[in-house]
């Protein structure tokens, strides 16, 4: 199609092409995580839709199908623009794929860093969300499997203690609480031996009336704030190398998309000058 030549302007060493393997490229590059987005659209609205009206509306802010939503419908417009921005030869949309791409991978090393920097704020941060959780704990069958799921990962209970769970309006310890679970804990707090053959799915039942040296032999004490970071120091070569690993298919997304606009626009300013010249013999 055309590409500039590095002759003089308008003689026949000058050309201009665009690259049909940067483009095609691009387009598959975009393609498959467009298709991605599609599916992580369909798993969180098939969620969402499982669940009641008022659960829907209690916890927003805290809800994994709402994350996994919204995170599938960004993702789902960059890369559709990334598509027919290729497909199309589109300046306009590739630009668009470019800088947004450029500014969810500035935002991310942003936030490493002032996470980094700032530990003790996001570390504030990170149990306001975890004590934001348990208090809906019971409202969200998806963030109840979350949190359980991490309770049993972790070996933990709780935000920064156990006793965390009596912010719950099910689990609180206060004399008018009607419920049945009143001082109790979720089953994934309870400590499970493997000779056992029976379970005892009751083990966390009124265990934040007990004594800390009695309810230790029931259920793991240690809050989850302190598991994580334990295990974040304990795991920062292969965190790192997931995070390189989310980094480099952004920087190659947005290098493509850069060369493919240089050499559409190399191909424009040849064809304005053999447009130019052609028209005009005596220039």
């Amino acid at each position: 199609m055309g590409g500039r030549r590095r002759g003089a302007p308008g003689s026949d060493e000058d050309f201009s092409f665009v690259s049909p393997v940067v483009k095609y490229l691009l387009f598959i590059f975009n393609f498959i995580f467009w298709i991605i987005s599609l599916v992580m659209v369909a798993i969180g609205v098939y969620a969402r839709m499982m669940k009641h009206a008022e659960a829907a509306l209690a916890c927003l802010s805290v809800d994994p199908s709402m994350m996994l939503m919204v995170i599938g419908v960004l993702m789902f417009i960059i890369t559709f623009c990334g598509c027919v921005g290729s497909l199309r030869e589109n300046i306009c949309l590739l630009q668009i794929f470019c800088i947004s791409l450029t500014l969810i991978f500035l935002l991310q090393l942003a936030a490493g860093i002032l996470g980094f920097i700032f530990s003790d704020k996001a570390r504030s941060k990170v149990t306001e969300m975890i004590n934001n959780a348990i208090v809906h704990y019971r409202d969200d069958i998806d963030l109840q499997n979350l949190i359980d799921f991490g309770q049993k990962e972790f070996d933990c209970c709780g935000g920064v203690v156990y006793t965390d769970w009596s912010q719950n309006m099910y689990f609180n310890c206060t004399i008018e609480n009607p419920s049945r679970e009143r001082c109790s804990v979720p089953f994934s707090c309870c400590i499970i031996s493997k000779d056992k053959v029976i379970i005892n799915t009751m083990c966390g039942h009124r265990a934040q009336e007990l004594e800390h040296s009695e309810v230790g032999k029931h259920i793991h004490t240690n809050g989850c704030i302190d598991k994580l970071v334990n295990w974040i120091h304990s795991n920062l070569f292969m965190l790192g190398g997931i995070a390189l690993g989310l980094a480099i298919p952004q920087l190659v997304g947005i290098l493509l998309s850069q060369i493919l606009i240089n050499q559409i626009k190399d191909q424009i300013e040849l064809q304005n000058y053999n447009l130019k010249h052609h028209s005009d013999p005596w220039s």
